[in-house]
């Protein structure tokens, strides 16, 4: 989690390859191939929902494929991974243009977890439709849900349309039925980990499959935002999806930072440079389940926000036959 978001970790997983590549030393073709596969399997175990990693890292290998040498493969890995990140910034400000037609003057739009600028290379794939909305002088408010346990809504997304000067509110998780149910949100936007090309089942955020059935259950369109890399062409279905199970004690506790009760009294906030202190809210003796994705079924989806064009999952076919 030092590095997190679809596009961020498939740019880090791309020139993490390619650094990995460029430690070898020599020119044996046959020793190269099995440190450049142990780089792999590392790079691609760290994060197994998602499936930007492997797919920018087969990017890469299948650049260093058409090199004959340790020392030209080495070289055309580094610009692989450059072409990788280039390609996700483009990707995000072409789903920005698709999808900012969704947003209307006055809308209420929610999203769930963090896919902004933060999760990618640049500009986010959920929040792409927002800026682009914005940048048209559309007027409309987003609603973040907190997204815990570790509150990326919270403290990431809302921490960037504050910077964009976009209007917002936090939410905790468990509002966001309460206010579809009285009319208050419009439309959701979220980003997703992995995307089935053959299906239409996405994998995102803990919570993703509770806004879908929501939004469903109040006719609330639901869409789900992507680069091209979040798309999967192999697996068949979503219960083949590896779902990452992370530590307990992100949902046993918080991670805050500790206002400082001196600062407060003078009218100051407190200091932003200081640690930020993890607390036990539950009951210490107590335990926890911690999974960190789920698995939202199509026919909860209103449309895939792509590069290409807004899709129907069960028509993402259409980008494989044009070759994307």
């Amino acid at each position: 989690m030092t590095v997190r978001g679809a596009g961020a970790i498939g740019a880090t997983a791309a020139y993490g390859l390619a650094q990995g590549v460029r430690a070898f030393r020599g020119g044996n073709l046959k020793r190269f191939a099995i440190h450049a596969d142990r780089v792999y399997s590392i790079l691609r175990d760290a994060r197994p929902t998602a499936v930007d990693p492997v797919n920018a890292m087969n990017a890469v290998r299948e650049a260093m494929a058409s090199e004959t040498t340790v020392k030209m493969k080495q070289a055309i890995a580094l610009d692989a991974a450059r072409k990788f990140a280039d390609d996700n910034v483009a990707h995000c400000q072409a789903i920005g243009e698709h999808g900012a037609k969704l947003i209307r003057t006055g809308s209420t739009v929610l999203t769930h977890c963090n896919a902004g600028w933060l999760a990618f290379v640049d500009v986010g794939s959920a929040t792409a439709p927002m800026y682009v909305a914005q940048s048209r002088g559309t007027s409309f408010t987003v609603y973040c849900d907190e997204t815990r346990p570790r509150c990326q809504g919270a403290s990431l997304t809302a921490w960037e349309l504050g910077q964009q000067g976009i209007e917002h509110r936090v939410i905790a998780d468990n509002a966001a039925g309460w206010l579809m149910q009285q009319g208050q949100i419009h439309l959701v936007i979220v980003g997703a980990d992995r995307v089935l090309g053959r299906t239409g089942e996405i994998a995102n955020k803990i919570g993703t499959y509770t806004r879908a059935v929501l939004a469903h259950r109040h006719g609330i369109p639901f869409y789900v935002a992507i680069p091209m890399s979040t798309l999967d062409w192999d697996l068949k279905s979503g219960r083949d999806i590896p779902i990452e199970e992370r530590n307990g004690s992100e949902v046993l506790g918080a991670w805050g930072r500790a206002e400082n009760p001196r600062a407060r009294l003078r009218g100051v906030a407190a200091d932003p440079a200081s640690d930020l202190t993890y607390v036990r809210i539950a009951n210490p003796d107590s335990m926890a389940i911690n999974p960190g994705f789920d698995v939202t079924p199509p026919e909860l989806i209103t449309g895939i926000i792509t590069p290409h064009g807004i899709f129907r999952p069960k028509d993402l076919g259409a980008l494989r036959r044009r070759g994307n």
